[in-house]
């Protein structure tokens, strides 16, 4: 299992996007974008997700940062299916709890092939700095559908806009780690169906 790489284009009117991701790195990143607080965020993946990312974005980020954030869900949903590969050997379940401050989130993953995302998580305000708050189901959405994923995130708690995001990314990150992470007890595609 060493060596899942992948490296994906996406490449629109609206957006142009690169994507490589290594799922047996360190979780270093490089992210540029042109929206901090989404870089802010997917370093959180990358730090806790114990994966080596890199985003390239450019873009029609001076209309609305809809389509990048959308955009960048997809193409890292796109890149985590080709790293995964048939999925054999893996765990396939990830979970994760996780508190900044008065904030906690639980973030549950299964690589089951399957696209499907259940977001529970209510922000005080709508805006961190100058991002819509919104676009985060936004970029959960795509990322979803183009991994093939279940994913549930759950904000339990907090009152601070920056904490609640923050938390629920760490957890996705560390969730995704669990589930990626090589079984030494599994022998081939963990599901009965013999495929994910």
């Amino acid at each position: 299992m060493v060596g899942r790489k992948a490296t994906v284009s996406r490449n629109t009117k609206e957006t142009q996007i690169k994507v490589e991701i290594a799922l047996d790195g360190t979780g270093q990143s490089r992210l540029a974008v042109g929206i901090p607080f989404l870089e802010h965020m997917l370093e959180q993946v990358a730090k806790h997700g114990l994966v080596d990312l890199a985003i390239e974005g450019k873009g029609d980020v001076h209309i609305d940062h809809h389509h990048m954030v959308e955009d960048i869900g997809i193409t890292l949903g796109q890149a985590l299916d080709q790293a995964l590969g048939d999925k054999a050997g893996i765990r396939r379940y990830g979970h994760a709890y996780v508190p900044l401050d008065e904030a906690l989130s639980r973030v549950v993953v299964d690589l089951s092939g399957r696209p499907g995302l259940e977001y529970f998580v209510e922000y005080p305000r709508a805006r961190i700095a100058d991002f819509d708050v919104d676009l985060f189901r936004e970029f959960f959405q795509g990322l979803v559908n183009h991994a093939r994923l279940t994913l549930h995130v759950d904000n339990l708690r907090g009152r601070n806009a920056h904490h609640i995001a923050e938390t629920c990314f760490k957890a996705f990150g560390r969730a995704l780690r669990m589930a990626v992470e090589p079984d030494p007890r599994a022998a081939g595609v963990p599901s009965t169906k013999g495929v994910l």
